[in-house]
């Protein structure tokens, strides 16, 4: 969401916190700041992070607002998988933005890799993150970026190429049949939506396969889905599945439930599972997994609904 607002002579030399906080009426001055540290304050199409800006007349600041975390996300060592002069290979938490959106730049994965890889000393170096890979907000899992520009360009044509194997766990309202199959179409963007859609033509080839792990029938038809990306489209897993009657859960946006009895989700459940690709520099082959988490596990989710 997005709020817009005009300067007027009134507000000349007026400080940007005091201005937004009398125009936004339900916001506070504290709250508002720490939008506009995180980045998520522009004035004439620029991001600011300076809550006294003095503001000019006939200036536009709009205020860009994603119900996220105000407080910078920063990376654990937990959560790093793999890292050395080349890669870092991290398992991303849920809620999590990979790349900075118009509401904020701090918060986001790559301001939070800026951060850890700044802290690393051994390198002697500024360094270079190269974003080949992305996963929506909320997906968890395994991510992998380059951090040095040899190999940028490597490590890119290996994931356009199809060379890079990407297997994701997903949790799905009832039983996709056959157990094991793929789904194939040409994926666009419904510009009535902004969601992606197969067309009969005009769109990019999209092919995700996918394997049935389990399925729990009380009190309601969910399965644990196994999915490999052949293609790497957006939103290609949750278009895919939603289109052919499985949804994943807590995916509202593509019609997914919501809810199963008091259990709320509190996102799509997909998880980036696996990874397997050959290193840009070394040619090493390299396996990646990070577990799946808790709250996608399908009998607690049961456990929790109310309905055991």
């Amino acid at each position: 969401m997005v709020r817009r607002y005009h300067t007027g002579p009134e507000n000349e030399g007026q400080r940007l916190d005091l201005f937004l906080r009398d125009q936004s009426g339900d916001i506070s001055r504290s709250k508002i700041r720490r939008i506009i540290d995180i980045g998520g304050v522009h004035v004439d199409g620029r991001r600011v992070r300076k809550s006294g800006l003095l503001l000019s007349a006939t200036q536009l600041i709009e205020m860009y607002l994603d119900n996220g975390p105000l407080d910078p996300y920063r990376i654990e060592a937990g959560q790093v998988l793999f890292q050395d002069d080349f890669l870092i290979v991290l398992n991303k938490p849920a809620g999590v933005e990979t790349q900075p959106t118009p509401a904020r730049y701090q918060g986001t994965l790559y301001a939070a890799l800026q951060v850890w890889l700044g802290r690393d000393r051994r390198f002697g170096r500024r360094l270079e993150i190269g974003m080949a890979q992305r996963l929506d907000r909320d997906t968890s899992g395994v991510i992998i970026f380059s951090i040095h520009p040899r190999a940028h360009k490597s490590l890119t044509s290996q994931l356009q190429s199809r060379s890079v194997k990407k297997s994701y766990l997903a949790l799905v309202e009832g039983r996709p049949e056959p157990a094991k199959g793929s789904y194939e179409s040409q994926l666009i963007r419904d510009r009535r939506t902004n969601n992606m859609k197969s067309t009969p033509s005009g769109g990019k080839e999209a092919i995700t396969r996918y394997r049935v792990l389990r399925t729990l029938e009380e009190p309601e038809e969910i399965s644990l889905v196994e999915l490999e990306l052949v293609t790497g489209r957006t939103h290609q897993i949750r278009a895919h599945l939603s289109e052919a009657g499985h949804p994943l859960l807590g995916d509202v946006r593509y019609g997914g439930c919501p809810r199963i009895g008091e259990h709320r989700f509190s996102r799509q459940c997909l998880h980036s599972q696996r990874l397997e690709l050959t290193h840009p520099i070394d040619n090493a082959s390299l396996i990646f997994e990070a577990r799946m988490p808790v709250d996608m596990d399908p009998e607690l989710i049961f456990s929790m609904s109310g309905n055991q």
